[in-house]
């Protein structure tokens, strides 16, 4: 029976334990030039000496009216390469592995001077309108993923996820709330995105798992369901991602998300779905912040990877913790021994 600390692989990525820091914004690029700063560099590598086995950059903009915010990281341009090559150095010295999220916030692009999406509906009355793709206007944004893939990897990531959640811009092409186009990309939700998962496919080498991140359930009157968002996943599946990262909600007003159930491990059961309908691995997230809920989730084999999100942010050795919990420390740094217990 596997453990929260069992090391796992995936095809080329060996990860020494199963916890996952999940990408989280974190707005802190000052000159808003996309470019991460020390700010990023403690932020993750603060993370690799707590123990987290595999780390996943905030989502990061393929390009510069993709960010949420301008104050959001970016990976547009070949300048922008060095700065994450230091970090991902800076990951993998403590022994942990590290991703970026390539992403485009569609129609949530706050800066963007118009936001573009599939369609011309806003998010909501203080969102502005956005401009509906044209079709060499999607091509330019495919080629954008790929390029994105591409820095990646020169940068030293491990591999990357797509963000294909959260009513983002992939997300919108998905649901039928926000995709109301009459060519090819409104008939087949699942066509924007499986094109940039072929796309990103073909410059990632064939060794490294891609990762997707789903919202396999939206919370808001019309919204989809989880049989919906299964067929879009077999369509990815089959398109070249090997690991599901799945969450929920995103096209409602913050704090919709699983309304009152919104509580410890309210995602896992989504999870779940996904991996055993489509015999895919999978990363659970949503509120996993008790060690011994994480522990059981990996030892009932429900989920392959547990995500920590907030958690995380209030405790940067979250694994550290998890491990002295649970009786299973191993990993702790020599300058630390001193402030964990250490069994034997």
């Amino acid at each position: 029976m596997s453990d929260l600390f069992a090391p796992y692989e995936l095809k080329g990525l060996s990860l020494k334990n199963r916890i996952v820091m999940p990408p989280m914004c974190q707005y802190s690029v000052d000159k808003e030039d996309g470019i991460p700063n020390d700010w990023h560099y403690v932020h993750y590598v603060s993370r690799a000496i707590g123990g987290t086995g595999f780390i996943i950059v905030e989502m990061t903009g393929i390009h510069p009216d993709g960010r949420i915010t301008n104050r959001d990281t970016g990976i547009w341009s070949d300048s922008q390469i060095e700065a994450y090559r230091r970090i991902t150095d800076g990951v993998h010295a403590y022994g942990s592995k590290i991703a970026v999220q390539l992403g485009h916030a569609g129609r949530k692009a706050v800066d963007a001077e118009p936001p573009v999406a599939p369609s011309a509906i806003p998010f909501d009355a203080n969102f502005k309108t956005p401009q509906a793709l044209s079709k060499k206007g999607i091509s330019e944004l495919i080629e954008a993923f790929r390029e994105g893939a591409r820095r990646a990897i020169e940068a030293g990531f491990d591999t990357v996820e797509i963000h294909g959640a959260h009513g983002y811009l992939i997300h919108q092409f998905h649901s039928p709330l926000t995709n109301t186009r009459d060519d090819e990309y409104g008939q087949d939700p699942a066509l924007f995105g499986e094109q940039v998962v072929k796309a990103v496919r073909e410059v990632v080498p064939v060794d490294m798992p891609l990762i997707m991140r789903i919202s396999a359930k939206e919370y808001v009157e019309g919204g989809y369901d989880a049989a919906y968002a299964l067929d879009i996943c077999r369509r990815y599946k089959n398109a070249g991602v090997d690991l599901f990262h799945v969450s929920s909600g995103g096209e409602g007003p913050i704090g919709s998300n699983g309304g009152p159930n919104a509580g410890p491990a309210y995602q896992v059961d989504l999870a779940e779905f996904i991996r055993s309908e489509l015999q895919v691995p999978v990363i659970a997230v949503g509120r996993l912040e008790s060690f011994t809920e994480a522990q059981s989730i990996v030892a009932e084999e429900r989920a392959e990877l547990i995500a920590v999100g907030r958690g995380m942010l209030s405790d940067p050795y979250w694994a550290l913790h998890a491990e002295e919990a649970l009786g299973s420390v191993r990993n702790v740094p020599k300058p630390y021994e001193r402030g964990i217990w250490k069994k034997g």
